[in-house]
């Protein structure tokens, strides 16, 4: 095998353009409906194979956890394939933790992604996506490699196309824990789920103009809701603060996922004036603002067939 390191692996995040709670299985985990769209905010990874088995995290910037996701998905990778290497695990750290842009599971899929190939093993995307799923219910969107309408607990996924769009994000520093979230009494948990094939047929007829004339698909931006987004207000008042502020910049502000991130679908005339917003000082210190777009594919798509 002469492939001994794989660098700057792209993990991208993701945004949640809607996120509906529809029920709750029997064993408590909440089924949902949910619009993913990957965005070009990512962590970068780079992976060196060891001959010895060992597997070994080195940060690139912010400490994290000893056992992250990144070293559960390489672990899980190598007790299920039998494989004797091991890996070193570069990982600069870029997406915010606890924002619900699912910067830890995208690590793991990318994760995945690179060891199946450095490693020789060769597996299927289909074998990966089974993989993924016991690590977290947003690792198989990763490895799906598709913009997607998501359902069940994370596990199904219908890809779709989606015409460029740019986006405003922010992250406060505070966050709320995912299982208080979805405790909370505010959690809407019965939201009638929408027919797929209906969210499909109005997704590709787009080009409906948005605010002020701008050309926003108006179904991306004004359909829909976070089921969750009242419970993390509560729990989270900077989450409250930084919707009321985004929205009155561009409207449709809404939070991604179950994290404290909030976003809002700008025109690309407003993204390409980016930097005399972004220094306005209009965000307290310690918050996070990134200006991004939507990726039509994963960059490692072709990884895995």
């Amino acid at each position: 095998m002469s492939l001994r390191a794989l660098h700057d692996l792209p993990a991208p995040a993701k945004l949640n353009l809607f996120l509906h709670v529809t029920g709750r299985r029997a064993d408590g985990y909440h089924l949902l409906q949910s619009l993913f769209v990957l965005i070009d905010w990512a962590d970068q990874i780079h992976l060196e194979r060891r001959a010895d088995g060992r597997l070994l995290r080195h940060d690139i910037g912010p400490g994290l956890p000893a056992d992250d996701l990144c070293l559960k998905a390489a672990r899980a990778l190598q007790h299920a394939s039998g494989c004797q290497w091991g890996a070193d695990i570069h990982l600069d750290k870029r997406v915010p933790w606890g924002a619900g842009l699912g910067g830890g599971s995208s690590d793991a899929a990318t994760v995945l992604l690179g060891l199946n190939r450095l490693w020789g093993l060769n597996w299927p995307r289909q074998r990966l996506l089974a993989l993924g799923l016991t690590l977290g219910a947003d690792v198989p969107f990763f490895l799906g490699g598709r913009n997607a309408i998501v359902e069940g607990i994370g596990e199904i996924l219908h890809p779709v196309d989606l015409q460029p769009l740019h986006f405003h994000v922010v992250k406060p520093p505070a966050s709320a824990e995912t299982a208080k979230i979805f405790s909370h009494p505010l959690v809407t948990r019965n939201t009638s789920p929408a027919i797929v094939e209906g969210l499909l047929q109005s997704i590709a007829l787009g080009g409906v103009a948005g605010p002020a004339g701008t050309a926003i698909n108006k179904w991306h931006v004004m359909w829909g809701r976070n089921d969750l987004q009242c419970a993390t207000e509560a729990l989270c008042p900077e989450v409250k603060i930084a919707a009321k502020t985004l929205d009155r910049l561009h409207g449709n502000a809404r939070m991604s996922g179950s994290g404290s991130a909030v976003f809002s679908a700008v025109p690309e005339s407003v993204a390409s004036k980016q930097v005399a917003v972004s220094n306005s000082g209009l965000w307290p210190d310690g918050w996070v603002e990134c200006w991004c777009r939507s990726l039509t594919r994963h960059p490692l798509e072709a990884w895995s067939t």
